[in-house]
């Protein structure tokens, strides 16, 4: 599932064919995706102007002038991707219909965005713009991992005496919004601390240090258009990048990356999600 990176890179990637635009025209193709999609959603959206694109965690959040906003969860397998139009110096041509393509906005300026779903695990929803922070899906997420709220003392206050493995907390989404699997198993390597150990066994210094671990390394996936495994796309369906620089995730059986620590990735099942670790330096 896109973590925040992958997100993020998406929003990035919509903003300039979306954000000051009208919606033309919507065609939804099916009455579902992961749930059913807001009533009368085509009526409600057209020619409403897209004030501003922004995230939440892992959902997009599109702030609408007629007052509503259309929330997208990409789910397994969403994708968002943009054509008739030019990013950089290079033009995208609309594409021919597919068969998982089940939401396209028609912009003014020629744009075309297409919700395409192949597992239809993603989701959509209007809401009024006011009321986003109180929607279901948003309400219990917790500060933004680049926002003033999410800092070294709060996190210590977080997680004090707690008894989980470390890493289920970290994707707490209550904890920190966004951080997901591929993420946390970098952070903690970066760390040098076993995913496994109990938060309560950790120092409050080592778990403030967290933080600034946790935005390097969203921050460099953010540059480098996420992290491609399976489905993931940027709009202009090209891939992301990160996964070529993972130092833990997804090698097992490689050695540690850590200058000096001749350990051997390993993976490790927890709470049915696997985790990778070095048992020579993460301790």
């Amino acid at each position: 599932m896109p973590e925040l990176p992958e997100v993020e890179t998406v929003r990035r990637g919509l903003a300039p064919a979306m954000e000051g635009h009208l919606i033309e025209r919507a065609e939804i193709r099916r009455p579902n995706l992961r749930w059913p999609l807001p009533e009368r959603m085509a009526d409600r959206l057209q020619s409403a102007r897209v004030l501003v694109l922004r995230r939440r965690s892992k959902y997009l959040l599109a702030d609408l002038s007629t007052g509503e906003s259309l929330l997208i969860h990409l789910g397994m397998s969403g994708r968002m991707l943009v054509s008739g139009t030019n990013l950089g110096s290079f033009h995208y041509p609309h594409p021919a219909p597919q068969k998982h393509d089940h939401v396209v906005l028609h912009m003014d300026a020629g744009a075309r965005i297409t919700f395409n779903d192949a597992r239809r695990f993603g989701a959509m929803d209007l809401m009024a713009t006011a009321a986003a922070p109180d929607h279901w899906l948003l309400r219990d997420i917790g500060p933004e991992p680049f926002g003033n709220e999410f800092d070294e003392e709060y996190l210590v206050a977080r997680l004090k005496g707690r008894a989980s493995p470390i890493k289920t907390a970290l994707l707490d989404q209550r904890v920190v919004a966004g951080l997901g699997n591929i993420y946390a198993s970098e952070v903690l390597h970066r760390a040098g601390i076993d995913p496994q150990r109990a938060v309560r066994r950790i120092s409050a210094v080592r778990i403030a240090s967290l933080v600034a671990i946790i935005r390097q390394v969203l921050s460099e996936a953010i540059e480098a258009g996420g992290s491609s495994l399976r489905d993931h796309r940027q709009p202009d369906g090209e891939l992301g990048y990160f996964q070529h620089v993972f130092r833990v995730y997804d090698r097992e059986g490689a050695p540690c990356p850590r200058p000096g620590c001749g350990g051997t990735i390993r993976r490790i099942t927890q709470a049915g999600r696997s985790s990778y670790l070095c048992p020579v330096c993460q301790r």
